[in-house]
């Protein structure tokens, strides 16, 4: 009877609407569950959108006419820029919604489309926000000497994405090693044996020391820079300047741990201190006679780092 489909109709639309409303729901606290719905609901503008507001990767799920819908996919890389790989072929060449992902997470950058990557104008863009993104740049781009010194000012490390003959270029080089601590390593191997940007890379990053070349790693002044930037990279330098360091310790204060060991100290504390007295050590003590005035000035640098640590040694000096 017409009376009888009527009613089926409105009590199926009910149960519809009912589903739809739960499914909101659900979304709205976990994006994800919309892979749980039926594929008429995959394909509601509304639920999609407030699932990819949820989680961002909910446009996995999502029915292909939205995830070529802009503004979804937009909310969507803005709250997970993973969510780039799962958008329209067309929308991964959109510059405004490539450049939102990348914000969030430089590796976005490899879901962007093929044009992009090698777009001059707009790497420049990226790499200004971001250097490291010049990993998902295309070759001409990571060639390009204008863009890389603006990706390495950003990122030093960047120079490990630059193309060879950049990372021989001194300039962009000496830039590099300026801003990042690893970035010697990524240099051109006449550079990393060059005295004035090895000097560089050390006075920034102590730790730099440990891509110099063996040679520089026994120059005094360098190292002398490096453990005055970093105590730690003493441990970087070449042995036989590491045995002078130790040597004129024993002469100087008994060594650091000697001084500072039975105040029962944290280890923090204990490489703050030993920073101190390697630098001092550098500085003064290895050189080739140890005279009672020298020996004198060492201790009295090492009282005085532990002073200024409100801590004491515990006893009264060397005897010379």
């Amino acid at each position: 009877a017409p009376g009888s489909a009527f009613l089926f109709r409105r009590k199926m639309d009910a149960k519809a609407a009912r589903r739809r409303a739960s499914t909101l729901r659900m979304v709205e606290q976990a994006g994800l569950s919309l892979g749980c719905a039926p594929n008429s609901l995959k394909a509601d503008r509304e639920i999609v959108l407030a699932a990819v507001r949820q989680d961002g990767n909910a446009l996995m799920h999502a029915a292909d006419p939205l995830k070529a819908d802009r503004e979804i996919v937009f909310a969507a890389v803005r709250q997970d820029s993973g969510a780039m790989q799962y958008a329209a072929e067309l929308l991964k060449a959109d510059r405004e919604i490539v450049l939102a992902a990348v914000r969030q997470d430089r590796a976005a950058l490899r879901w962007a489309a093929a044009p992009l990557q090698a777009d001059r104008e707009f790497m420049l863009v990226v790499v200004l926000q971001d250097g490291g993104a010049l990993q998902h740049a295309a070759e001409p781009v990571q060639a390009d000497r204008e863009i890389v010194l603006a990706a390495v000012q950003q990122d030093g490390d960047a120079l490990g994405w630059a193309a060879e003959p950049l990372q021989a270029d001194r300039e962009i080089v000496l830039v590099a090693v300026q801003q990042h601590r690893d970035a010697l390593g990524w240099a051109a191997a006449p550079l990393k044996a060059d005295r004035e940007i090895v000097l560089a890379a050390v006075r920034q990053h102590g730790g730099a020391l440990q891509h110099a070349p063996e040679p520089l790693r026994a120059d005094r002044e360098i190292v002398l820079a490096a453990v005055q930037q970093d105590g730690d990279a003493l441990r970087l330098a070449a042995e036989p300047l590491q045995a002078d360091v130790r040597s004129c310790w024993r002469r100087c204060s008994k060594t650091a741990w000697h001084l500072y060991s039975p105040l029962s100290l944290s280890r923090p504390t204990m490489r703050s201190c030993w920073r101190r007295c390697g630098s001092m050590a550098l500085c003064s003590c290895t050189q080739p006679s140890h005279s009672r005035p020298t020996v004198r000035s060492c201790w009295r640098r090492c009282s005085r780092a532990a002073s200024r640590s409100n801590m004491q040694p515990h006893h009264p000096g060397p005897t010379v």
